[in-house]
């Protein structure tokens, strides 16, 4: 987010130019921050902190300057060691000359970076059909492997967390009044403390169970590249630690309210479906991401009113509004033998159910495997699709619909449902809930069937040639569900 300029900025790069970190003969890029400035310079990025006293932040000091640099090199290696190489003093000798490191008088402090393309960052690639699938996956299973090796927090109140954020927001609103309407930042505001207080309860279980940790705090699409074709999140929120120490589903919500704004529904379903379905200590917290969307467009619309963007901080105001809207949820069931598309027709329609981010994805096969606590991918022996075990699946995925329903997000339940009792069990889910239900039989030939089956890749089904032969024939068709092709509209 750039800024005015400062006198700071020609200082500093005069300082890096005579220490000899600029080379001259090489275009120089200056990115300019509230409390840095960058320098692309080559195959290399330096950033120093500027001599700033702010709101949030104090780096009036050589010294904080250091502190934070060197917790900036800290935090990031963890995710990107590629990318972050070492904080170096800013020294001069007796005869006034600079230099990196080494003797001397320290003058300031800059951290050297490697440089990678700017097309590399997520934020330039956030197009309609420009992320597939497989790529949204490893970006969720990136975020579940950068929130499981983060440090927990032992403070048991994750609602006051989210109401401190929810306060500080309409503060900051309110300083542009002739930006955002201060009605409807009352009102929003007033409903997100009310959404709070509704699930405060669950809010503060889940601090007490580790998952309110020290995360990201900043994962929005330009704080992701794709180096080596794979994401590697950098830039964390260094310089406070309570605001960077928050539910992971928080930190996950930035890039989902990110790729919801750019109309990229299916990706911001892809990538949510995808982490809770990796992420068990997640699964019955569905019903927050709406009120966490909603604080993450709050802060962009006070963030674009204080960069003097009216028509997007009022467009962020109005994405706020809508998730906190009440909508009536859903249940939608795809059965149908192994192969017929029954998770390919989920997905695709996942983002188009509301609220937002679109239905939670409920697959046997997927909890299958958490039940016998292996991963994913990990077949498991036929010995084990006992009828006991086939019954504990399914009244999983109906304990889990229930309360995603109850919460009031939409569901896609994704499954065989091969006889008229396990129809009528995820039909009765909806009408317990008071929801309406939609079920759908997709059917398809054998040999298409199994050819689809052996040409899959790792996948969480086990499902084999002669599964889908032992299928034709015994499977019991619905009679009031919509059979044929999976729709391309739910």
């Amino acid at each position: 987010m750039s800024i005015t300029v400062h006198p700071d900025f020609g200082q500093i790069e005069i300082l890096l130019r005579r220490c000899g970190v600029l080379d001259p003969d090489l275009p120089t890029t200056r990115i300019v921050t509230h409390g840095a400035v960058i320098y692309l310079n080559g195959d290399r990025a330096w950033k120093m902190k500027r001599p700033v006293r702010l709101r949030f932040f104090d780096f009036s000091t050589p010294d904080r300057r250091h502190d934070v640099l060197a917790r900036e090199l800290e935090l990031n290696r963890r995710f990107a060691p590629e990318v972050y190489r070492a904080v170096h003093a800013i020294r001069r000798d007796a005869d006034g000359s600079l230099h990196l490191d080494g003797a001397g008088e320290t003058v300031d402090w800059v951290l050297e970076m490697t440089r990678f393309d700017d097309d590399a960052l997520l934020v330039t690639r956030a197009e309609p059909g420009r992320l597939d699938d497989a790529f949204l996956r490893t970006l969720a299973e990136t975020v579940v492997d950068l929130h499981r090796d983060s440090p927990i927090s032992d403070d048991p109140h994750g609602a006051d967390r989210l109401r401190e954020v929810v306060d500080g927001n309409l503060a900051s609103m309110s300083a542009f009044p002739h930006i955002l309407d201060p009605d409807a930042a009352e009102h929003l505001t007033r409903r997100i403390g009310a959404m709070i207080d509704e699930n405060a309860y669950l809010l503060d279980h889940r601090a007490r169970t580790g998952r309110v940790r020290r995360v990201h705090g900043d994962l929005h699409l330009g704080n992701i590249a794709i180096i080596d074709d794979r994401p590697v999140p950098f830039d964390c929120l260094e310089f406070d630690e309570e605001m960077a120490t928050t539910d992971v589903l928080y930190d996950l919500a930035f890039l989902v309210m990110d790729l919801w704004a750019r109309g990229l529904r299916h990706e911001a379903n892809t990538v949510v479906n995808h982490y809770l379905d990796l992420s068990a200590d997640d699964e019955d917290a569905y019903r927050l991401l709406p009120i966490m969307l909603a604080i993450r467009a709050t802060v962009r619309a006070h963030v674009n009113a204080a960069a003097d963007n009216p028509a997007q901080a009022r467009r962020y105001l109005a994405l706020a509004e809508g998730f906190t809207n009440p909508t009536t949820p859903r249940l939608i069931a795809i059965g149908g033998g192994s192969g017929t598309g029954k998770t390919t027709a989920a997905r695709a329609m996942g983002g188009d159910v509301d609220p937002a981010p679109g239905a939670r994805i409920l697959r046997t096969d997927v909890l299958r495997k958490r039940l016998a606590g292996v991963g994913m991918t990990e077949r498991l022996p036929r010995s084990t699709y006992t009828s006991q075990a086939r019954a504990a699946v399914y009244e999983e995925l109906n304990r889990l619909a229930g309360i995603d329903l109850a919460g009031g997000m939409s569901v896609i339940a994704d499954a065989v449902f091969g006889s008229h009792a396990q129809q009528r069990a995820i039909a009765d889910v909806a009408a317990e809930s008071g929801v309406e239900f939609t079920g759908y039989w997709l059917e398809l030939d054998e040999a298409e069937r199994i050819s689809r089956i052996e040409h899959r890749g790792p996948d969480a089904s086990d499902a084999d040639a002669a599964v889908a032969r032992h299928q034709t024939g015994t499977l019991e068709t619905p009679v009031d569900w919509i059979r044929g092709e999976w729709p391309e509209s739910p």
